[in-house]
């Protein structure tokens, strides 16, 4: 207990102060200027610190395969076995799962709207892909109710306690993947199909065509949303909209970056996201010759998308913050932003992260995280407060 409180002291001596330094940067080629904000960015959570103690068995040395932060103290994340929540910026983890959930890791979806209203998708493998069971917690994971749902596994989002979406998945093969689009209304306990391009389904549509791979759904109501993907024909992207609540969809076109035609073009998991109802961002990889990430902003909830100046090396990790602010891991260092990505500052990290490297959530552009995964599938917890340049491993 001792050496926590003491890493805990570490850690946050660090977060005091930077929010009166400056982040440590060098110049950036791909910027024409840099700018330096003093200012700490706004975050959607205070930063107060939670009660200590969660009322929850304590997990030692969580294998963790998912992270997601609200702040600079509380968090959310997945282990192999667990839901873990924590208190005091991932030093200490504790168990929150449902009840009977034993098995969690990559098989499962988790959606946290806030640290009290979280939802977890877990498959029913004996009938997949046609059932689930989808359990939520409305008091931080103190109590969970599970109920059945006609889906088992996709990308879950809710846009408050009631109103949800999930892009279910189910099945791909040859460049196709056929999905079912659902929505709820009273916190998941009851799914609407509201759209289906399983050619093997008697009510199936062709909207959103069942070729090319679907990697996720961006709702901005339940009128409103995106999915995006790739599609392997160079030139060719792979975003949809919605604006009937997923009956129909209509192919989404961007002004592409010089050389994209002969690249393919893919939209991942995560790198598409609203900070605000009207504030946007949107990241397209591009893999021909070389591999370079294009960066898209949003200022009328999606109306039109503007092609930013700089394209980022490499395919890297996304983290939006606020409409000016992000965050971009491209393999090898960090870019941030501070002026809705006109410009970027690059911040060299002290640790060759390497193929070890697994997933990053910043919550300002000071405060962040990185998941590692090593040899033997030994998962470690680094932590930065400083924008990316020194980092404290908090789990080894």
């Amino acid at each position: 207990m001792r050496l926590k409180a003491l890493i805990f002291w570490i850690i946050l001596v660090p977060v005091i102060s930077a929010c009166v330094g400056n982040t440590s940067t060098s110049s950036a080629q791909v910027t024409d200027s840099l700018s330096q904000s003093t200012v700490p960015p706004p975050t959607p959570y205070p930063d107060i610190p939670s009660p200590p103690e969660i009322n929850a068995a304590l997990i030692e040395a969580p294998v963790l395969v998912k992270i997601q932060f609200l702040n600079e103290l509380e968090g959310w994340g997945v282990t192999e076995t667990e839901i873990a929540r924590t208190t005091d910026g991932g030093i200490t983890w504790y168990d929150v799962s449902p009840p009977d959930m034993t098995e969690t890791g990559y098989s499962i979806e988790i959606f946290i709207l806030d640290n009290d209203h979280v939802w977890v998708q877990k498959p029913d493998f004996e009938n997949f892909p046609n059932s689930g069971f989808l359990s939520h917690t409305s008091d931080g994971g103190s109590t969970w109710t599970t109920s059945d749902t006609p889906f088992s596994r996709g990308d879950l989002h809710f846009l408050d306690e009631d109103d949800g979406w999930i892009l279910a998945d189910l099945d791909a093969g040859a460049g196709s993947n056929a999905v079912a689009l659902y929505q709820t209304t009273d916190g998941g306990e009851k799914w609407d199909l509201k759209y289906i391009n399983d050619p093997n389904h008697p009510y199936a549509k062709d909207s959103l065509p069942l070729g090319g791979l679907k990697t996720g759904i961006v709702p901005l109501n339940l009128q409103t949303a995106w999915v995006g993907g790739v599609i392997y024909a160079p030139g060719t992207l792979y975003l949809y909209r919605t604006d009937d609540g997923g009956s129909t969809w209509s192919p989404v076109t961007l002004e592409l970056p010089v050389g994209a035609e002969n690249s393919e073009l893919s939209i991942d998991a995560d790198q598409m996201q609203f900070v605000t109802a009207n504030d946007g961002f949107l990241t397209v990889h591009m893999a021909g010759d070389s591999t370079q990430t294009a960066i898209y902003v949003t200022h009328n909830a999606g109306d039109t998308w503007i092609l930013t100046p700089a394209l980022i090396p490499n395919d890297g990790s996304s983290d939006f913050l606020s409409p000016d602010e992000a965050v971009i891991y491209d393999a090898d260092q960090f870019y941030v932003t501070l002026d809705a990505a006109r410009t970027w500052s690059i911040v060299p990290p002290d640790i060759d992260f390497g193929e070890s490297f697994a997933s990053i959530d910043f919550v300002n552009v000071t405060s962040g995280w990185v998941i590692t995964v090593a040899s033997a599938n030994h998962h470690s917890l680094y932590r930065t407060t400083d924008g990316g340049a020194t980092w404290f491993p908090v789990i080894p």
